[in-house]
């Protein structure tokens, strides 16, 4: 990969580049931020399944190896949330954040709520309904490999758990749990205002949610979780007309990613909705 830490312009110009990969939900979120701010970027691949986000030039940018990374004059932000938050700070137009000090905490309640159980969520059913075959049927080598340059014990757990359990996994469990968490508070949270989250404009608030909702969508999962919910259905197909989501996230799905979601998605419907009945009756913890 051989990334090198782009030189910071004295002239304090507005060179941005972003460390990205494109099915990254992650980046997409802060893609879409961009997108809104009427920003252009100049696009570096880090490609995941090559393990190119542990090359060492690129963790001395991100020391967690992780994507996205942005580079602003020369400077490195990283954590999609934080950089969404820079971003909206030096490009303050059009506001993302609203300047009601309660307003604006209401917005990183969502944020929050993404970072601390959406996350992992989405990558526990992604990796069950796309990544483990693919996984399974790599080398041993290979496989023991990507398990050492995880740092984290928590993500290595799940990535094994989920190999080797699949859909069974409790790590998919908790993942349909937060969905449904998500999904609840926002139906409620729309039936007192609306049309987005915190009113009338989107805010960094929809950002957040947009990639994790658009997964379940392409994985064809959507429903299980919506078939109920009339605001939150209508919450989602304004967000997918929104342009600043079909340029930053719809427009940048590749017909081979979005094949594989179609194909490999559906196959966990009947699972996924058998565990979401379990956790709605409270069946699952007899």
């Amino acid at each position: 990969l051989g990334i090198n830490l782009p030189a910071r312009d004295q002239g304090g110009s507005d060179i941005l580049t972003l460390y990205d990969f494109g099915n990254s939900v992650c980046c997409q979120k802060v893609r879409i931020t961009l997108c809104e701010k009427g920003q252009d970027w100049e696009a570096v691949s880090v490609d995941l399944f090559k393990g190119e986000q542990y090359d060492p030039n690129y963790l001395k940018m991100n020391p967690k190896g992780v994507v996205p990374t942005l580079v602003h004059d020369g400077r490195a932000v990283t954590e999609s949330t934080l950089i969404c938050e820079y971003i909206d700070s030096v490009f303050p137009d059009p506001p993302l954040a609203p300047s009601d000090p309660l307003l604006r905490s209401r917005m990183q309640f969502w944020s929050k709520l993404v970072d601390e159980g959406l996350f992992e969520g989405v990558a526990a059913i992604s990796f069950s309904a796309m990544f483990r075959e693919r996984m399974k049927n790599a080398p041993e080598e290979i496989r023991q490999a990507r398990f050492r340059n995880i740092g984290d014990p928590r993500r290595r757990d799940r990535m094994k758990s989920t190999l080797e359990h699949g859909i069974h996994s409790p790590y998919v469990l908790h993942a349909i749990y937060v969905y449904e968490k998500a999904f609840k508070l926002l139906e409620e949270t729309l039936a007192e205002g609306g049309p987005w989250i915190l009113g009338d404009n989107p805010t960094l608030a929809d950002i957040a949610l947009m990639p994790f909702t658009a997964r379940l969508d392409y994985l064809g999962l959507i429903d299980i979780w919506l078939t109920d919910r009339p605001r939150v259905r209508d919450w989602w197909a304004m967000a997918k007309e929104w342009p600043s989501y079909q340029r930053g996230l719809a427009d940048l799905v590749t017909d081979a990613e979005i094949a594989e979601m179609h194909a490999h998605g559906p196959k966990l419907t009947d699972d996924i909705t058998g565990l979401l009945g379990s956790l709605r009756d409270g069946s699952w913890n007899s």
